[in-house]
């Protein structure tokens, strides 16, 4: 493993605004924005040194990332804004350039040893930025050995991931000297306007619920919640799927994923496993058209399943992929998703939140799981080489867990797992399934091939 023990240097903070003045101006948050509580998503990406680019100092790296955020913020106004309460109580967007906090750093460790399986040792509160103020943090770390992380935090009430993606990858295009290449982003609300009257099924008073119906949250005590990062090979992830389908159908990877990880989770739960799977609604609500496709915005859903012990336990895992595939089957349609809308407005202004989130210790296990299969990360290059490592972090904060697996950035098929569990899962995920998720190691960050 690589090292935690390190020290970070912050060496100047600035704020980055877009290089266009803006006509300021109030965004309303979406019915499916308005799902989301106040928590903060963090992402990073890790480089390393420029040894090609002879031109390429931490100096001229971190003149390039700003000079191209500030171009990027043209488009990505969203992110240069500040999120407050209207009369309601709700959050709307303030589109007014506040600008993105820059931070540039120094942290003494190399990349090799970089311990990014703990990262609560190596990575939170060192290489990602603390978001204070705004809608989107960065932080631009050099590494003793030359490389460098770029690490940014947003507000997950503005964007999910594939908003961010679409950033991320114009950011980097922008740094190329590349004309955005991408369509620019749509804040067009009224593509998730409710309907009138609205209609939605009862099914969904089951999924989410209002916050003030929830209990309040329990202390963890001796059993913490803990972020790791594992890698599972191609062969692997090959080998559930194959497993997990029967009688002619042929299961989704992430399918079989998250059945597998299911049953691991069932076995050490007490009185149920509950899970639940993030769906992105793009596709489903954009028929014909392609107006969803460039959407900004929150565009989620968070179907889940309820099973015993004994059944997910002791079946084999073509019955427990089959179990997901029917609560992911509701949740999939654009009539799913144009009820959830519905369903918001008939709630609002009391907020709420999916059901799979809001577990308390006495409802047994939960956890949910979001496909990070549409994570570019080999594109975000911004003149100096891809990424050997990229990942999401999400420290929700709350006592379900996440798992969030994303395509590695140096082998094919192999993914790049995060996990975020309570530490007597983690070590039941370890002893379980040890010839599946591998703890990341330095030596598969340098390991290149098929």
């Amino acid at each position: 493993m690589g090292s935690g023990e390190f020290a970070v240097t912050i060496n100047r903070k600035e704020v980055v605004s877009s290089v266009l003045p803006l006509q300021e101006h109030w965004l309303p948050l979406s019915n499916l924005d308005l799902l989301l509580p106040p928590v903060d998503v963090s992402v990073y990406f890790c480089y390393r040194e420029p040894t090609k680019h002879e031109k390429f100092t931490y100096a001229s790296v971190v003149s390039v990332l700003k000079t191209a955020m500030a171009k990027a913020l043209v488009s990505y106004y969203a992110f240069a804004g500040e999120v407050v309460s209207n009369s309601a109580g709700e959050p709307e967007l303030l589109c007014n350039n506040r600008g993105v906090d820059f931070v540039e750093a120094y942290a003494d460790v190399e990349l090799r040893d970089l311990d990014l399986y703990n990262l609560d040792a190596s990575v939170s509160g060192k290489l990602l930025p603390e978001k204070k103020d705004g809608v989107l943090c960065v932080q631009v770390s050099e590494l003793k050995c030359g490389g460098v992380v770029v690490a940014c935090t947003f507000d997950h009430r503005i964007a999910d991931a594939y908003s961010a993606n679409m950033f991320f990858l114009a950011w980097a295009q922008i740094a190329q000297n590349n004309k955005h290449t991408s369509p620019p982003p749509s804040f067009r609300r009224s593509l998730l306007n409710p309907r009138r009257p609205g209609l939605y099924d009862a099914s969904l008073d089951n999924m989410y619920v209002p916050i003030s119906s929830l209990p309040p949250p329990t202390q963890t005590g001796s059993d913490p919640i803990i972020n790791r990062i594992y890698y599972v090979k191609s062969e692997d992830i090959d080998g559930l799927q194959s497993r997990a389908s029967s009688n002619g159908y042929r299961r989704s990877k992430l399918e079989a994923f998250s059945a597998f990880l299911w049953q691991i989770m069932a076995k050490g739960a007490a009185r149920g496993c509950k899970m639940g799977i993030v769906v992105d609604g793009r596709t489903r609500l954009s028929g014909k058209t392609s107006l969803m496709e460039t959407y900004f915005g929150n565009v989620l859903s968070v179907p889940f399943g309820e099973g015993s012990i004994d059944e997910l336990t002791t079946k084999p895992l073509s019955w427990v992929a089959e179990a997901v595939h029917e609560f992911l089957e509701c949740a999939v349609t654009k009539e799913h998703f144009l009820g959830l809308i519905d369903w918001v407005e008939a709630h609002r202004p009391e907020p709420a939140m999916a059901k799979a989130y809001s577990t308390g210790s006495d409802e047994g296990a939960a956890f949910v799981v979001s496909s990070g299969q549409r994570f570019p990360v080999r594109e975000v290059d911004f003149g100096w080489g891809s990424p050997v490592f990229g990942s999401y972090l999400f420290p929700w904060g709350g006592e379900a867990g996440h798992v969030m697996p994303m395509p590695s950035a140096t082998r094919d098929g192999d993914w790049v797992v995060y996990v975020h569990l309570l530490k007597g899962q983690m070590e039941l995920l370890e002893k379980e399934a040890a010839d599946v998720f591998r703890p990341f190691t330095p030596d598969y960050l340098f390991m290149e091939g098929p």
